[in-house]
């Protein structure tokens, strides 16, 4: 397929074909964290559809924000796969992400949300 018809154009009309083995790289840790996301996903359509004996009131919020995450791994595990490609192509350092920061932060509050709901 010819670059000039690859989808976003501003990833693959900078610089040049990288090693295939970095962008296949690349894309299967975009796949990791899309896996992350679906996690994310199903367990707050578990905490909210399946009785786990949590609290009424931290229930609801804790699937929220347990899908919530899912849906910001997945928004931003695409970001992070395009800014990487596109380092790639131009022979530039991988960037850096605040992603798993992020999402280690939404992980721990889950966690306490989910602690205080089983009392």
């Amino acid at each position: 397929m010819s670059s000039d018809r690859r989808w976003p154009r501003w990833v693959y009309g900078a610089g040049s074909e990288p090693d295939p083995r970095f962008t296949l790289a690349n894309e299967r840790t975009f796949l990791a964290w899309i896996r992350t996301s679906l996690a994310f996903v199903a367990a707050g359509v578990a905490v909210d559809a399946v009785d786990l004996g949590l609290d009424g009131d931290l229930r609801r919020p804790l699937a929220v924000l347990l899908v919530a995450l899912g849906v910001v791994c997945a928004l931003a595990s695409w970001l992070r796969w395009a800014r990487a490609e596109r380092a790639l192509r131009r022979t530039e350092p991988l960037p850096s992400s605040p992603m798993s920061a992020v999402l280690a932060l939404g992980v721990l509050v889950a966690a306490v949300l989910a602690l205080v709901a089983s009392r």
